[in-house]
């Protein structure tokens, strides 16, 4: 989705004073559920496609992580939070994923627990960032401190409700498929990645099945891949952007629009594509065969199961959902959102010769309304939704700029 779309994310001390619960079952390793439920469900947000949820490390407050399906291990980026935890280092590491960056330094902490919900995972091991140069918090707009997935679909079957904005977690001896998951459809499990063959590119009277990672650690709906030897082309009109941001940094290349995808039975036409370059992402990661990823402005659209122990997924269409088309900024602004509330919105970015650019707005401007609107009563998702419906839109800014306040008026413009 929009500008946090390409949100590509590559890759416990015990209490002291424990939980009742907890403290019966403090020889336990690894994920389970207390009092030996079955099933357990936990609320999420969701915040521009991506689903954060509530985790306590050890006795921490509860902290936002993002939920990534292939995230292998638990990745602390904000370590501030964590500051005053006991924590057990043990060695550094370096960290290396998509983006033009450098690596990352990092520190391991054995022997924590992990706590979402009625979910336990004790003895853990996590990666802390050294400094939190990512900065997900700004992009997000609200508090974000750190990153994980892997062991949760490996250990669980889960199934994420976009509409409820729920998780579902149940033991797989429990699990059983019903026709209301919907139809499956094989996955295979590479280097911790879910990939599927159940995407097709449609161009004309040719499909071409693609392989694909499913990351719903990425907001955006599609991205793709391109080699020397793709057959995959890039779409006529396309504009340069930068799509988002991975572990080294930022992730540079174009968008486009897919004239027709197939996911699964499921038929879906004019989708936006991210296509990065091979410099921010492609040569970095590509260690196993496939042709991209897709992401949650894609598998929103429907409820999704993953049984990794089974390799397989679950899509249920959702029809709402389905009838919603894929759209993109139609503004030019990239916003970043800063104080302690992340409240104070300010512009990182403006594309070259789009309407906020013709409007004459400027980086580092703040945001402060939004058609008569405070934009201290509205989040980012909010903000960068105004600026994605209905081309020909007025849209009225009131900003600040170096102590003067103005007003910036431009019509909303499909850029792509």
């Amino acid at each position: 989705m929009k500008r946090l779309g390409a949100f590509i994310l590559f890759f416990l001390c015990w209490l002291t004073a424990p939980a009742a619960d907890d403290k019966q079952q403090t020889d336990r390793y690894g994920f389970y559920l207390t009092q030996n439920r079955k099933v357990t469900r936990i609320p999420f947000q969701l915040h521009s496609n991506l689903i954060i949820v509530p985790l306590r490390i050890n006795n921490s407050d509860t902290l936002n992580f993002i939920l990534d399906t292939g995230v292998s291990t638990t990745i602390i980026t904000d370590p501030l939070v964590l500051q005053r935890q006991p924590l057990r280092f043990t060695r550094k590491v370096k960290l290396t994923g998509a983006g033009e960056g450098e690596q990352l330094e990092a520190s391991v902490a054995i022997d924590n627990l992990l706590s979402m919900g009625h979910m336990r995972a004790a003895h853990q091991n996590i990666v802390v960032l050294d400094h939190d140069v990512l900065k997900l918090s700004e992009y997000v707009g609200t508090p974000v401190h750190g990153i994980f997935g892997y062991e949760i679909f490996n250990n669980f079957v889960v199934t994420i409700d976009f509409q409820r904005k729920e998780l579902t977690l149940v033991r797989p001896d429990s699990f059983r498929h019903r026709r209301s998951y919907g139809r499956k459809y094989p996955i295979n499990i590479l280097d911790t990645k879910p990939y599927t063959d159940a995407l097709a590119l449609m161009d004309g009277g040719q499909t071409t099945p693609i392989r694909v990672i499913i990351d719903t650690g990425a907001g955006h709906a599609l991205l793709i891949n391109r080699t020397e030897s793709s057959p995959i082309r890039l779409p006529d009109k396309v504009i340069r952007a930068q799509l988002g941001r991975g572990l080294n940094g930022v992730i540079n290349g174009s968008l486009g629009r897919i004239q027709k995808i197939r996911f699964g039975d499921i038929e879906l036409s004019n989708v936006v594509a991210s296509f990065p370059d091979s410099s921010s992402f492609g040569v970095k990661i590509a260690r196993t065969e496939r042709n991209g990823n897709i992401g949650c402005e894609l598998l929103r659209r429907f409820r999704v199961t993953f049984n990794y122990g089974e390799k397989y997924m679950a899509l249920k269409p959702v029809r709402k959902a389905l009838k919603q088309t894929f759209e993109h900024d139609m503004s030019g602004i990239e916003l970043k959102a800063k104080g302690d509330n992340l409240k104070d919105y300010f512009i990182d970015k403006v594309i070259d010769d789009s309407p906020a650019d013709l409007a004459g707005l400027k980086d580092g401007d703040e945001v402060l309304y939004v058609n008569n609107t405070s934009t201290k009563d509205l989040s980012i998702s909010e903000i960068y939704k105004m600026f994605q419906k209905g081309e020909g839109k007025e849209v009225v800014l009131l900003i600040r700029r170096n102590g003067q306040i103005m007003i910036r008026q431009f019509a909303l413009k499909r850029l792509i």
